[in-house]
């Protein structure tokens, strides 16, 4: 699984040498339709190559271009790991591919740059969320959407509460007793020679500092909302560790030894799906109250512009729907195409990665959920 962050999408914004090409398929992490994905993947290969012929390149540099790519098609053990989408970016410097748990319609552009609006509602919106479950016999980070969970690796954490808190501070063992309340939930109480409960309490903050060093290095430069899942005496514990600025306060208590990954996630999208909304609607009715005006525009002969020169500061644009033309900056002028010619690109994902890209925040939604529609809105900071 390959994570994507902002930094990430920044780079894949910038323009490359040559041509770029952007791939997007849904993919299956089981069953019989896994023995289809190599083959949809080829024949959206073969579909990116009479692309870059017809954008002028020779059949041989064309075939050069995308033989990183083609390289996948018969690697079992990429097709052995998928998620529930892949996204494929390949240029003359660059060639990456990104396992995510988000379903894509499948597309093949070729541009100057990659193509990134169907990831933008990993990243905004409904987008990612964290689950950080803690129990006694160790720690999981799990990382959700709207439609999916994974599970994320933490490096360099502990083992387990036990494993952590086996010595003290001056190397004297430490020893433990698990004990059951009366709702069946099961935890550990440590105790040290002499310890009272503020000494059971400064050993376990010892064990959660060391799980928020590694959470913070998977979440760095991340805003995602993290919600706590855990046994209630163990979460305000964890809190005052906490070092990650995006933690929730509300969490999901009890003991996530006892829920799948798939049932944490279904408790966690009831807590953050509120905020996620709430921000949401609040830019769509600044847009309704400035819809009209200077401020406040649905017209994209007026946003793309806007967005190139960084005036843009909330933008809702749709998924699954593409505007095909060019941008030309010193005319300043937009060439809007009803069918995309060589070299066009999807004039909504040039508006929504240089909104991106300038500061602005940029909700990639369904087309019946962009206010005002079909295509895109924008609310101007001047």
């Amino acid at each position: 699984m390959s994570l994507l962050d902002k930094d990430e999408l920044t780079a894949l914004m910038a323009e490359h040498p040559g041509w770029c090409i952007s791939i997007y398929m849904s993919t299956h992490r089981a069953g019989a339709d896994t023995k289809q994905d190599p083959i949809r993947f080829k024949n959206l290969l073969r579909e990116a190559e009479e692309k870059l012929i017809a954008a002028g390149l020779r059949t041989v540099d064309a075939r050069t271009l995308l033989e990183p790519a083609q390289d996948l098609e018969g690697y079992s053990p990429f097709w052995r790991h998928l998620s529930d989408g892949l996204a494929l970016f390949l240029a003359a410097d660059m060639f990456h591919t990104h396992r995510l748990p988000f379903h894509f319609d499948e597309l093949v552009v070729v541009n100057e740059r990659c193509h990134v609006k169907p990831l933008l509602p990993l990243l905004t919106g409904d987008g990612q969320f964290y689950v950080l479950a803690l129990s006694q016999n160790g720690v999981r980070l799990l990382r959700g959407t709207r439609h999916s969970v994974d599970e994320v690796e933490l490096e360099d954490i502990p083992g387990s509460l036990a494993e952590t808190l086996r010595y003290d501070d001056l190397g004297r063992p430490l020893q433990f007793h698990t004990r059951t309340g009366g709702s069946g939930e099961r935890g550990a109480i440590f105790f040290g020679h002499g310890a009272g409960g503020e000494e059971d309490k400064k050993n376990i903050l010892r064990y959660f500092r060391q799980i928020d060093t590694g959470v913070r290095e998977a979440l760095k430069d991340k805003r995602a909302p993290l919600v706590l899942a855990g046994v209630d005496y163990l979460l305000p514990l964890y809190r005052q560790a906490n070092g990650y600025r995006h933690l929730l306060n509300e969490g999901i208590t009890g003991n996530p030894e006892e829920l799948t990954a798939e049932e944490l996630h279904e408790q966690a999208w009831a807590i953050v799906q509120p905020d996620f909304q709430k921000a949401q609607r609040d830019a769509a009715d600044r847009y309704r109250q400035l819809a009209g005006g200077e401020r406040a525009s649905g017209d994209l002969n007026t946003i793309a512009p806007a967005a190139y020169q960084a005036r843009v500061d909330v933008l809702f644009v749709a998924v699954g729907v593409q505007r095909w033309g060019r941008f030309d900056p010193d005319a300043n002028h937009v060439h809007v195409r009803e069918t995309a010619e060589p070299g066009d690109e999807d004039l909504l994902d040039f508006a929504a990665a240089h909104s991106i890209l300038n500061g602005g925040t940029v909700y990639a939604v369904a087309p019946d959920d962009v206010p005002g529609g079909p295509a895109l809105a924008a609310v101007f900071r001047y």
